[in-house]
């Protein structure tokens, strides 16, 4: 029996629409059983790269390294590792390694990412725009902060050339301003911290198609919007997410 990656992925986004990480675990670990059976590595990996950013978002530190682990054994094992497929294993293992504190080890990885990323993909495909956001949290961890602001820059240009890339845009300001607040500390900062706080909102507020992934980024911003001071705002995103979810 073959297995048909495309129902598998489409049923786990439907858990992620509702934010039910319970079923979406379940449901991912099943199909890695099914893809061990059939030794398909192939859905074996791209199973592991979900499985590593579901245990990230749970904040599940050991089960996510492990996973990580076992994904870039199998990309060594599958031979593979210089494939767009082993690019996508390295980045998402790197970012994993920075949402854990890990940005030196984190390094490297996104290194390995961006070379296959940069000599395969097209200019404006928007992988590389992810590639450059996450790699410049790193980067911004370690004290480099020009680097991570012209990645920052440059995540930007590609996803202006994207449909629907403002959501991605919104991030991308907020995560500058979180830059500028490292390189310059916060009163320095304020000015430019408010200037992409505000264009965050402006995209965050116009925004129209307002489906599983708007909610996930309305989680993902409400929080920095609340370390600034901005908790009417936070609370505002945190229920546009909560409407989302629960009425999907």
């Amino acid at each position: 029996m073959s297995i048909s990656v495309d129902r598998v992925l489409g049923k786990l986004d439907e858990y992620f629409s509702k934010n039910d990480c319970q079923s979406a675990e379940k449901h991912i670990l099943f199909w890695l059983d099914e893809a061990e059976n059939e030794k398909d590595n192939r859905t074996k990996l791209l199973l592991k790269n979900e499985l590593m950013g579901l245990y990230r978002k749970l904040s599940r530190r050991d089960e996510a390294l492990a996973t990580v682990s076992s994904a870039l054994a199998l990309v060594n094992k599958m031979g593979i590792e210089n494939d767009i497929g082993a690019g996508t294993t390295y980045l998402n293992s790197a970012t994993v390694y920075k949402a854990f504190d890990m940005a030196e080890k984190a390094l490297p990885v996104f290194e390995k990412a961006q070379k296959i990323y940069e000599s395969s993909l097209a200019e404006n495909d928007k992988r590389l725009a992810g590639l450059y956001n996450n790699m410049a949290l790193a980067l911004v961890d370690l004290k480099r902060f020009s680097e991570a602001e012209n990645l920052y820059n440059k995540a930007i240009s590609i996803m202006r050339q994207n449909l629907n890339g403002e959501l991605e845009i919104a991030i991308t300001y907020l995560n500058i301003a979180t830059l500028k607040e490292n390189e310059l500390g916060e009163v320095e900062a304020e000015s430019i911290i408010n200037e992409y706080l505000e264009k965050s909102t402006k995209i965050l507020d116009s925004y129209q198609n307002r489906d599983g992934y708007y909610a996930f980024v309305c989680e993902k911003c409400a929080s920095v919007y609340g370390y600034y001071g901005h908790f009417f705002y936070e609370n505002e995103l945190n229920k546009r997410a909560r409407s989302i979810y629960e009425g999907a």
